[in-house]
């Protein structure tokens, strides 16, 4: 052990102080150990400490791979969601997104200056709406019951397609006799194309 007056001398050495000495001389003087096994000690800690960090860098890097993997799988898993979403969008929607023809034929037998031309027009219409209120769901026999089974909150347009559908019917069940102008045809056909619209048919 170093005596007391070279751990002052040590002390008072100045910017080229020996740290290790210093340290040791300090652990030995006011611990009374022995500085050899401490540093043995310190050894053996930092082997552990290596092991214990080398462990743990592996685990760590297990579970970044882990995580990747299950992110890759996740990522597959919500495109097959969505694409059956949309593939079941289609099956239901799909009909009547495809009649773009038919709503065109509508607008041409409307834009006629021919009566005949526009009762041809609502009641193409009429037929487009039974078969947009099937593929949204709406059940009944009759474009009335599917409309009566509906609700105004989830189908903006109700009011529309009852209106538009009453003119049909006047259309039908009354014939020549029943006065069409052009302004009721059109106005007919508006009310039309704002349910189509709201249903993405159009």
């Amino acid at each position: 052990m170093y005596p007391h007056v070279d751990f002052e001398q040590r002390l008072l050495v100045g910017p080229n102080v020996d740290l290790i000495a210093l340290f040791r001389a300090l652990y030995e003087s006011v611990m009374g150990g022995d500085w050899q096994s401490f540093v043995d000690t310190l050894a053996h800690i930092w082997d552990v400490y290596s092991i214990i960090a080398l462990i743990l860098a592996l685990l760590f890097f297990v579970g970044y791979v882990y995580a990747k993997i299950r992110y890759g799988q996740l990522s597959d898993i919500e495109q097959e969601a969505l694409r059956k979403g949309e593939a079941l969008w289609e099956a239901r929607f799909g009909g009547a997104v495809t009649k773009n023809s038919r709503w065109s034929d509508v607008e041409s037998h409307i834009a006629e200056n021919n009566p005949n031309s526009w009762r041809l027009a609502i009641i193409e219409a009429d037929i487009l709406l039974e078969e947009v209120l099937t593929n949204a769901g709406y059940v009944g026999a009759t474009i009335g019951d599917k409309l009566k089974s509906a609700n105004a909150t989830s189908f903006t347009t109700l009011q529309d397609a009852w209106e538009a559908h009453k003119v049909r019917n006047e259309i039908a069940h009354a014939g020549g006799d029943f006065i069409l102008t052009k302004k009721v045809a059109q106005e007919t056909v508006v009310r039309f194309e704002r349910v189509f619209r709201e249903f993405g048919a159009i």
